[in-house]
This record gives C-alpha cells, sequence and structure tokens, in this order.
C-alpha cells in the first residue's frame, strides 16, 4: 500500500511583544489543523532577550513538529522606522532559526495571507481568524489573534503552493468562490 503524501507547514507571524505561530499538515491535498500558539514577549525588557527567546522557541516547535516548510509574514513598511527595524529583526531571528534546520522559508506580505484567506487584502484580524475558524473547523479562536495570524500564514502558503488561491483560479466574486469551494463554506 502506497504512503499518503504529508507535508507539514508552520507559519509565523514575527512580532516583539507577541509572535504568532500557526502549524497544518497537509495529507492527499488536504489540510488539518495542527496547533497554534503565541510567544509572549512583553515581560522581557531587554530586546536581546526577546529576540533569542524567538530563536529559541522557533526551534523549540522545529524540532517538535518538523516542518517541510515555513512561511513567514513579512513586516509591513510603516511610518515608525524603529517598529519596523525590531519587527525585522524578529523576523530574521525565527528565518534564521528555520535555516539553521535547512527548513525552505517563504515570505509572504500581510495583503498577500489576508488576500489568500478571506478574498480581501485589506481584510480585519477578525476577519481572517473568522474564516480560520470556519476552514479548519476551529471550535475557538484565540484573546488574542496573532497566533491565527502565524496559522494564516501557513494557510496562505499551502493555497499559493498549490495554485489553489482565490487569485490563481480566478474567482469573479464571491459568489464564484462559494460555488466552486462548497467544502469550505459553512451553511
Amino acid at each position: 500500500m502506497e504512503k499518503k503524501k504529508e507535508k507539514i507547514i508552520l507559519g509565523i507571524d514575527p512580532g516583539t511583544t507577541i509572535m504568532g505561530f500557526g502549524i497544518i499538515k497537509i495529507i492527499e491535498k488536504k489540510m488539518e489543523f495542527i496547533q497554534m500558539n503565541e510567544l509572549i514577549l512583553n515581560k522581557l525588557d531587554d530586546h536581546y532577550l526577546r529576540l533569542k527567546q524567538i530563536f529559541e522557541r522557533t526551534i523549540d516547535i522545529i524540532d517538535n513538529h518538523n516542518p517541510d516548510e515555513i512561511s513567514i509574514e513579512a513586516p509591513f513598511f510603516g511610518k515608525n522606522v524603529q517598529s519596523m527595524l525590531k519587527l525585522g529583526r524578529a523576523q530574521g531571528v525565527a528565518m534564521a532559526a528555520g535555516l539553521s534546520r535547512e527548513i525552505p522559508i517563504t515570505e509572504y506580505s500581510p495583503k498577500k495571507i489576508k488576500m489568500s484567506i478571506t478574498g480581501n487584502g485589506n481584510a480585519s484580524k477578525e476577519q481572517v481568524a473568522k474564516m480560520l475558524q470556519s476552514t479548519l473547523n476551529l471550535k475557538e479562536l484565540p484573546k488574542n489573534l496573532d497566533s491565527t495570524d502565524g496559522l494564516a500564514a501557513a494557510v496562505c502558503h499551502f493555497y499559493n503552493s498549490n495554485n489553489l488561491s482565490a487569485k490563481s483560479k480566478g474567482y469573479s466574486g464571491w459568489t464564484s468562490f462559494v460555488n466552486q469551494n462548497t467544502n469550505r463554506v459553512k451553511k
């Protein structure tokens, strides 16, 4: 009997106060929710200790779940250069953890992730979380939505690596999406 193709994707939403993680397993092009969690960093005053914690926790997750691929949200360009620099460092440290284990990493812009999940690049965190809850049959959502952002990065990577995103199928609107994705729509 032939073994089913399996792939584990780790999604990361980098942050210096809260970093979100989400893990999905793909079996025969079907998504299965594994875990989502967040790393709370604001209890550490030193920025460098936060970076060390991000690296160590990412290594822990990698060693425990053995992801085949990592998807990470790219920092968005804001007006506060210092915040962007800190966010870029957090992302870089998470990427270094994955690279140290020789795992391929793909980076997606926040708009691309939102577009892949909801069909709207300007969707709110709450809209993304609700769509993930529906798609993955999650019983409840976390208080902070950083972990659902990490999960969204993983799901976005699955959709884009398999050409399953709304954009690649050329949907003309929600009706077209619903008609072509009856298995993803809750009634």
